[in-house]
């Protein structure tokens, strides 16, 4: 029989469910999407901080969506979830995962016991030792994560899968043809953007950015003291095209632009890193999230890395995304 998994994605604004049918089979099947409105101050940046609250809006989502799996695969993807390159000694997937905690407490910000550990292997090769499998080190604050488990405990659901939402996006964006060479996926949210380097569809690197596109609306707050919706209204309608703007735009151009660059050469030092490292050239930027709508972004990004950048497929709904891939990864 076909497995079901429901894709749970929790946002600052509202919690989107998809649930998949057979995620693990050649064509994996989206029998429904639902999406339902958080209160405010529920949760931020991926992160549960009202149990109750979060609990209390998972029932109505399942009820309103008519979600027939109560299997759930949750994301984690912001500043309290890191990924870093990792070599160890080949042996078996569940042997790595049980040494993790005596390899890596140099390369945590808080003591392993508060940390939840994963290994993702990515290539096999030959040491100085011996064989060695390269891959990822994913580390996750605990505290954050069982917040997001207990919320869908508490909604009578049950959580199969914790997993990374960059790993979520690949599955998604870097798929079938447009997998092969080595391409840089960017997903800008509101807080959090999340870069993941794949080759082949395979992904090779991860950084979280702490910053998106809220700070740019946090900006022309701050600075032009205006109110929080005008300010989100201007950014989504200036951007960052200055010909032809009008001389009254032009502050709320520079508070833009000035934001942005910021952003920018976050990301362009990031890409920067990963092809210094590892001496292979990334062929495609593809871009998505809310983010990715700012007029003038992706053409800045292309000018400043001198990569082909694009935005995702525009076929795809972005709100969808995350819980999609989150679903397809539960089975893999």
């Amino acid at each position: 029989m076909a497995k079901r998994i429901v894709g749970v994605d929790i946002g600052n604004d509202a919690i989107r469910a998809v649930e998949v049918l057979d995620p693990a089979g050649t064509r994996p099947t989206i029998e429904r999407f639902h999406e339902v409105p958080l209160p405010e101050g529920a949760a931020r940046s991926g992160d549960v901080l009202e149990v109750h609250t979060v609990s209390a809006s998972l029932k109505r989502l399942w009820s309103e969506g008519g979600f027939k799996s109560k299997s759930v695969a949750l994301g984690m993807g912001n500043q309290r979830v890191l990924a870093r390159d990792l070599t160890v000694p080949r042996m078996p997937l569940a042997r790595i995962r049980e040494s993790l905690p005596f390899q890596v407490q140099e390369m945590l910000p808080v003591p392993v016991a508060d940390a939840l550990l994963d290994f993702y292997p990515v290539s096999e090769a030959e040491g100085e030792n011996g064989p060695v499998i390269n891959g990822l080190l994913v580390a996750a604050i605990k505290d954050a994560v069982m917040a997001n488990v207990n919320a869908v405990e508490l909604a009578g659901l049950a959580p199969v899968e914790v997993d990374l939402i960059p790993f979520a996006l690949t599955r998604v964006h870097v798929r079938g043809e447009h997998s092969q060479g080595t391409t840089a996926l960017i997903d800008i949210g509101a807080t959090t953007t999340n870069v993941v380097i794949a080759t082949n569809g395979i992904p090779q690197f991860v950084r979280i950015i702490p910053a998106g596109g809220d700070d740019i609306t946090t900006a022309l707050v701050q600075r032009l003291d205006m109110a929080h919706d005008i300010a989100e209204q201007v950014k989504r309608r200036l951007g960052i095209i200055t010909a032809g703007a009008a001389p009254e735009h032009r502050p709320a151009i520079e508070v833009i632009y000035e934001s942005t660059g910021q952003l920018l050469n976050g990301l362009r030092n990031t890409l920067n890193y990963y092809m210094s490292s590892r001496e292979q050239p990334v062929t495609r930027i593809v871009i998505t999230g809310g983010g990715a709508q700012l007029r003038g972004f992706v053409h800045a990004l292309g000018d400043m890395t001198q990569i082909p950048t694009q935005l995702a497929d525009p076929a795809s709904d972005p709100r969808m995304t995350v819980a999609m891939g989150l679903a397809m990864g539960s089975a893999a």
